[in-house]
């Protein structure tokens, strides 16, 4: 089935967007490879800068790409909503003074990771939110519940997107631009959901198709990933773009 909205979105080439999780030096078992070493992403954030780069949220990103201005940077987001975030993540970006976007389970406010097979992580409070807007952070959803949303009821969509958009506006007092799908999972009908619910934009996991304002692609950030890994990122990111 065709879904109007989605076809009269036109194809979008945007700036490398890199994707993290949880930022932390726990040793504990980590089968997803979601968690990056805090001393690892100050390097990443200092190649950055060696490259002439600064790091924004996605929404800042997209609205300086609009307005021709957006040279010299690079989206930077974390999703789930970890408390590790608050902990290491924010004051690292201060050091280098970067931004960037904190995807938040709506519906798992101040419990954990309950849609994870791995090991249980802490997510933030209403509390923890408002201080990462307060810092000078975007903060997006990641749905309620972090579901899947490809092949979702439309009551589904609704629910998880929509409602996940209401609950963090009335945390933050403030608009809530972006979203991100959980799993990277997306269709027409759930990307045509985001939009009619209000966002400004959604992003995805490394998909080049159709790479709209609402199925914006991302570069996955490994826990090994070297400086070379992540330019080598980067670079693919710009040339899948091209042939796109």
């Amino acid at each position: 089935m065709t879904h109007p909205a989605s076809t009269a979105r036109p194809p979008l080439r945007v700036r490398p967007v890199l994707m993290y999780h949880s930022i932390s030096a726990s040793t504990a078992p980590d089968p997803h490879r979601l968690r990056v070493h805090p001393d690892r992403l100050d390097r990443h954030l200092r190649l950055l800068r060696r490259l002439g780069l600064r790091g924004v949220g996605l929404t800042e990103l997209l609205r300086a790409q609009q307005a021709g201005t957006a040279g010299g940077l690079v989206a930077l987001t974390f999703d789930d909503g970890y408390t590790d975030f608050l902990e290491h993540a924010v004051p690292l970006l201060q050091r280098h003074g970067m931004r960037a976007t904190l995807y938040v389970v709506a519906g798992q406010l101040g419990g954990a990771n309950e849609w994870d097979t791995g090991p249980r992580l802490p997510v933030m409070g209403p509390d923890q939110v408002r201080a990462v807007a307060a810092a000078g952070h975007e903060v997006g959803s990641h749905t309620m519940s972090h579901a899947r949303l490809a092949g979702a009821a439309p009551a589904t969509l609704v629910e998880e997107i929509a409602g996940s958009r209401r609950v963090l506006q009335e945390v933050l007092q403030q608009e809530v631009a972006g979203f991100c799908y959980p799993y990277g999972a997306f269709d027409p009908a759930a990307a045509d959901a985001v939009q009619a619910a209000g966002y400004d934009n959604a992003c995805v996991i490394g998909d080049y198709h159709p790479r709209d304002r609402f199925t914006v692609p991302r570069c996955y950030v490994s826990p090994q990933d070297t400086a070379a890994h992540l330019v080598a990122r980067m670079a693919r990111h710009q040339l899948l773009q091209r042939g796109g």
